[in-house]
């Protein structure tokens, strides 16, 4: 199923709906990502200074998939910034 995001407090709830139905509790989340318990509580309250890719973790660990809708004309400028960053990471 597929949710549209808007805020930090729509993702909390994304994130504490699919914790829940699988069981799996707060301290054993934070454990298995390597962020603290107050971490996940703060992210699945909607917290919006929570850190980016310590979210990006929680999501990952439950199998959440993050995608972003981009208008067409971005898509063609995104793939040029994505294959000149392969260009760069393969001169190193």
């Amino acid at each position: 199923m597929k949710k549209i995001i808007t805020s930090s407090q729509d993702l909390g709830l994304v994130i504490r709906a699919v914790r829940k139905s699988a069981k799996v509790r707060q301290d054993d989340l934070a454990a298995v990502t390597g962020v603290s318990r107050q971490f996940a509580v703060d992210v699945e309250r909607g917290k919006p200074t929570a850190q980016l890719g310590r979210v990006l973790l929680l999501l990952k660990e439950l199998g959440i998939t993050l995608t972003a809708d981009i208008p067409d004309e971005a898509a063609t400028v995104l793939d040029a910034l994505h294959m000149k960053k392969r260009d760069e990471a393969g001169g190193e």
